[in-house]
């Protein structure tokens, strides 16, 4: 019996300590893409190197554990990535990580096609994923939209391509 209420206990410090941690993120964090550089060209798929920004506005630390993600450019999907990388993001503070992504073939083709009829200088992206906190069984949704300009001689060149 002595051994079931210790469980218990236990149990229910856990759940305070988890609680008390959430109860300190107040606000989202804001993730921003902040590069996308090309790793690995390969003929089914491509890897890159994606360097995120993770602002924290919370008075209290992020101890981030894990990352599910998603890019979109102009509406379609172009890669998806994860990792497991352990990052402490400072109360009030911010930090860049790079993780990796894959995308396929035809995610590539279809934004090469797109850039080339849009002759547009700016990229649509949308970036939404997950994050996991060291301590939370739970995980914090994140998506956060914008534009990249691209280099005028990049775009000159995708029409040669």
């Amino acid at each position: 019996m002595k051994r079931i209420a210790l469980i218990l206990l236990l149990g229910m410090a856990v759940l305070v300590a988890g609680c008390t941690q959430l109860a300190g993120i107040k606000q989202s964090p804001d993730i921003t893409l902040a590069d996308i550089e090309l790793e690995k060209l390969g003929f089914l798929e491509q890897r890159f190197l994606v360097k995120l920004r993770i602002r924290n506005p919370n008075d209290v630390a992020l101890h981030i554990n894990g990352m599910t993600f998603d890019v979109e450019l102009n509406g379609t999907p172009f890669a998806k990535g994860l990792s497991d990388k352990a990052v402490t993001v400072p109360r009030m503070g911010e930090t860049v990580i790079e993780v990796k992504a894959t995308s396929t073939l035809g995610m590539v083709w279809k934004q090469l096609s797109q850039l080339q009829k849009s002759g547009h200088d700016k990229v649509d992206y949308r970036l939404f994923g997950r994050l996991f906190l060291r301590g939370l069984s739970s995980s914090i949704p994140f998506e956060q939209k914008g534009d990249v300009s691209l280099p005028f001689d990049r775009v000159e060149n995708l029409e040669k391509f």
